[in-house]
């Protein structure tokens, strides 16, 4: 089982990069200074900020799905990016030492099942949850703040 997680696309950050803070308050948005890593996770290069990096803080809706499973909540960028990572058979740095919360998801957008993964069990998990039918792709959520982290989807090279 071949399996890709990818990044949301830079494009996601736009609007919010070259807003004064009036504007992003408007927007339900924020500009940080990362003062942890890990802590401020990126959702573009799914890899921490560095200590003293911008990042930008706003809502996404991650499940934006006809049901009832429909999701969304508040995630952190990096700004000035230029590409989405990606990591085929692989989990990315954000996953390493937190506890995953995997939503896994038939082609319907109901949910399937859910499975917590410790640190270290998240690409054991994937593939676990994989071998069933009927999941076509996994909504990886940080288990204590519970926002999210990334979608992995069946890969077929």
């Amino acid at each position: 089982m071949t399996y890709q997680i990818t990044g949301l696309s830079p494009d996601i950050a736009t609007a919010f990069e070259n807003a004064t803070d009036a504007e992003l308050s408007s927007l339900r948005a924020a500009k940080m200074i990362a003062t942890s890593k890990p802590g401020f996770p990126c959702r573009i290069s799914l890899e921490d900020a560095e200590v003293g990096e911008e990042v930008l803080l706003f809502h996404h809706m991650s499940h934006d799905v006809d049901s009832p499973y429909r999701n969304g909540y508040a995630i952190f960028v990096r700004t000035g990016l230029s590409a989405a990572a990606h990591y085929t058979d692989a989990v990315p740095p954000v996953f390493k030492g937190r506890n995953l919360a995997m939503r896994a998801f038939g082609e319907d957008a109901m949910l399937k099942t859910a499975v917590l993964a410790l640190p270290g069990e998240a690409d054991e998990v994937i593939r676990r949850l994989f071998e069933l039918e009927a999941v076509a792709y996994i909504d990886v959520h940080n288990a204590a703040h519970g926002c999210f982290a990334a979608r992995v989807k069946r890969f077929e090279s």
